[in-house]
This record gives C-alpha cells, sequence and structure tokens, in this order.
C-alpha cells in the first residue's frame, strides 16, 4: 500500500518532491506557511542534470514553453570587459548530456510545478501552515501548525528551506546548528528585454569577474526578460532585505567600484533591485544529514549551497527524483529503510556540489596572482575549463 507523506514547504524543492511521490503513487500532502502557493526572486539556471530531472517527471513541455535556452556562456573581466572564455550551450549542450540548458524564472518554474501537482492530485495543498512542532514515533509523524492544526502521516519531507524546523529531527551533530552567514551580498533585478537598448539585450549567459565580485545577466521567459544578479563581498549590517532601495544601490555602486562601461551600462539600465544577505553550511558530512528514520530532507533544508555553481534549485530537483526513487512502491513499513537509501544515495554528491561551489566564488572574486592565474587558465582552455561533466552528466 502507498504511503502517506507530509511534505513541508512549498516551494521549488517541496512541490518536485510532492510531484515525483504522487507519480510514484504515494500521497503526499504539502504544507506551505504562506497564505498561498507563489515564489519571489528571479532568474534560475538549470544545468542538463536537472532539466534532465524535469523531463523524467513529463515536464519537459512546459519547461520549454517558459525557459530561455542561452546559445553560450562567455566570462569577461568586469574591470577591462575583455573575455576571457566561452563556451557553447544549446544545441551543444543536448547533444553532449542529453538534456538542454535552460534559464528560468523563479516564479515560472514554480508554477509549472505546482500546475503539475495540482493535476496528479494524489494530495493535499495547505496553505498558512507554519510548521510549531513534529513529533515521531516508530511508524507515524504528526506535525503541528501555530493555529494549532495538526496533520498525521507515515513519513515527513523536509523542504522547508534554510532555516528549517524540520532538519531539528536528524540525529546528526550539525541538525540544530544554525547556517553560516558567508559576508556576501546578492542583488537582482529583472528588466523586460524590449525595454532596454538593443546593444543590452542577451541572449546568451553573460559573466563578468572582478575583485571580491562578479555579475550574471542570462535571459528567462523565454527570452522575453532579462535576469541580473550581482554578488559582492560586501555584507551589510544586519538583513539586506531590511535596506531601503536607495541604500541598497548605495552599496551596489560601491561594491562595484570601477567596472568596465558596457557592464556599468547594463546596471544603470535595470529599474530596481533587490538584495539579499547569502548563508550556507557546511558540506553534508553523512547520511545522518539528510535522513533520520521516518524524516528526510531535500534542498536548501539539507545542503543549502552559495550560488557559484547555480545548483541550488538543480540539486533540490534531483532530490526530489532521487527520494521518489528510492521509494518505489515501499509501503509505510519500509520507509525508514527507503529513507536510508535516499541518502547513501544522495549525501555525497550533494557535498561535492556545496563543496565546489565554495571554491568556485572563491576563484570568481579571486584578486592578485590568483586572479592573474585565472584569467591566464581561462584564456587557454576556454570552454574545457568551464564545462563540468561530474555535474551535467550526473
Amino acid at each position: 500500500m502507498p504511503a502517506h507523506i507530509l511534505v513541508a514547504g512549498g516551494g521549488i524543492g517541496g512541490l518536485a518532491t510532492a510531484l515525483a511521490l504522487s507519480r510514484a503513487k504515494h500521497r503526499a500532502d504539502v504544507f506551505e506557511q504562506a497564505a498561498e502557493f507563489g515564489e519571489i526572486g528571479a532568474g534560475v539556471q538549470l544545468g542538463p542534470n536537472a532539466t534532465r530531472r524535469l523531463h523524467q517527471l513529463d515536464l519537459g513541455r512546459g519547461l520549454a514553453a517558459i525557459a530561455a535556452r542561452p546559445g553560450a556562456l562567455v566570462v569577461h573581466s568586469a574591470g577591462s570587459g575583455t573575455e576571457l572564455a566561452r563556451m557553447p550551450l544549446g544545441d551543444a549542450m543536448q547533444q553532449r548530456y542529453g538534456a538542454p540548458y535552460c534559464c528560468v524564472h523563479r516564479a515560472d518554474l514554480h508554477t509549472l510545478l505546482l500546475d503539475a501537482v495540482r493535476a496528479q492530485g494524489t494530495g493535499s495543498l495547505v496553505t498558512a501552515a507554519r510548521i510549531r512542532q513534529v513529533e515521531t514515533s516508530d511508524d507515524l509523524v504528526c506535525v503541528s501548525s501555530t493555529d494549532a492544526r495538526a496533520w498525521e502521516g507515515e513519513a515527513l519531507v523536509g523542504a522547508d528551506g534554510l532555516w528549517s524546523l524540520v532538519r531539528a529531527q536528524l540525529e546528526s551533530e550539525s541538525a540544530e546548528a544554525p547556517p553560516r552567514v558567508t559576508g556576501h551580498t546578492a542583488w537582482r533585478a529583472l528588466v523586460r528585454q524590449a525595454d532596454l537598448p538593443v546593444a543590452l539585450r542577451r541572449s546568451r549567459v553573460d559573466v563578468w569577474l572582478g575583485p571580491r565580485l562578479h555579475a550574471v545577466a542570462y535571459p528567462v521567459r523565454a527570452g522575453d526578460a532579462l535576469n541580473v544578479v550581482v554578488i559582492a563581498e560586501s555584507a551589510p549590517a544586519g538583513d539586506a532585505r531590511d535596506w531601503d532601495q536607495a541604500s541598497s544601490l548605495v552599496a551596489l555602486k560601491q561594491a562595484m567600484g570601477r567596472s568596465c562601461a558596457s557592464l556599468q551600462s547594463l546596471l544603470d539600465a535595470m529599474p530596481a533591485w533587490r538584495a539579499w544577505t547569502l548563508s550556507d553550511r557546511a558540506p553534508v558530512a553523512g547520511p545522518g544529514d539528510m535522513a533520520h528514520e521516518r524524516v528526510a530532507l531535500v534542498g536548501d533544508a539539507a545542503h543549502p549551497m552559495v550560488p557559484y555553481l547555480a545548483q541550488g534549485a538543480g540539486m533540490a530537483i534531483e532530490d526530489a527524483v532521487a527520494l521518489a526513487d528510492a521509494l518505489g512502491d515501499t509501503s509505510a513499513l519500509g520507509v525508514p529503510a527507503a529513507f536510508a537509501r535516499y541518502a547513501e544515495a544522495r549525501w555525497e554528491r550533494n557535498a561535492q556540489v556545496q563543496a565546489r561551489a565554495r571554491r568556485n566564488g572563491e576563484i570568481f572574486h579571486a584578486t592578485g596572482a590568483v586572479r592573474f592565474g585565472r584569467d591566464m587558465a581561462m584564456r587557454l582552455l576556454g570552454s574545457r575549463l568551464l564545462d563540468q561533466p561530474w555535474l551535467y552528466g550526473g
């Protein structure tokens, strides 16, 4: 008999998990703390490793309708604007990895997943459900909300993000430790391409590397919009989301310093910016950081990472499919063993991605001799240095 699984968190990871579980005939009830299901933010890059899983979930046609498929990844010097390296995407990625490299708006991907979960119809979607307490027994899990509602199931998946409450149910040393504040701030902006001068519109991923900062621009919404992100080692006092727009823009200008004219023109063309402080956790240390008995974690609840490998959403989607695969047609009795298989299969890959994302941040933001060596290596090796077969083929 299929298992009844509670999923805490209605973001991309939670909905992908619910969809994958529902397709495996399990009942998946999703609990979202907000008053309605929705997503904010801006762009998301999805490598072939992530789009392959979305195709497995029969979302290929829907993904094609919302995504941009950039033709190339081009890396520049933020100071001079000089091109350092280039990697073909588009058809080249499709041919090499059997799946496309896509750029989407986070809200569009969320809507695609939400519509699919609603159409699958094996469980409930519950809003305004802020989880307050979790209780587990040998064969059941019970969650209760701050407004005194309660639900019971045979397993619980924590997809509740960086500040996961479900995470505390794991019996690992890191379960209750707070996330690490990185000292980096991300500014994000979104603009309709039609509102930009022709010279600033883009159909590729452009990256500019500078001392202690980098910027990224890529198309989303089937190419109709442009997503721009600047990340700098420039942390505010307190939470960047509390800044007013004027102080946020002043800090952004200070962080950018002397950037090339083309990049500066792009930044100046953005109608508005939003700022976030960045946090992560140490790489997953073992399967106990992913699951324990009838509780499992996916996405940022298990392995939040800095965005320097563009794999936060991708790893959550991979987790979702892997969790459903581990459960298969397992009955409620077999859930602990299935969750253990899931954790064993996923922890090392997630740890590797977390570690490589941190390392990429050091390379992207390098100064002095390291920066000189990085630029030289990029000029010499080009796409061979930028491609990630271990990641995209996994």
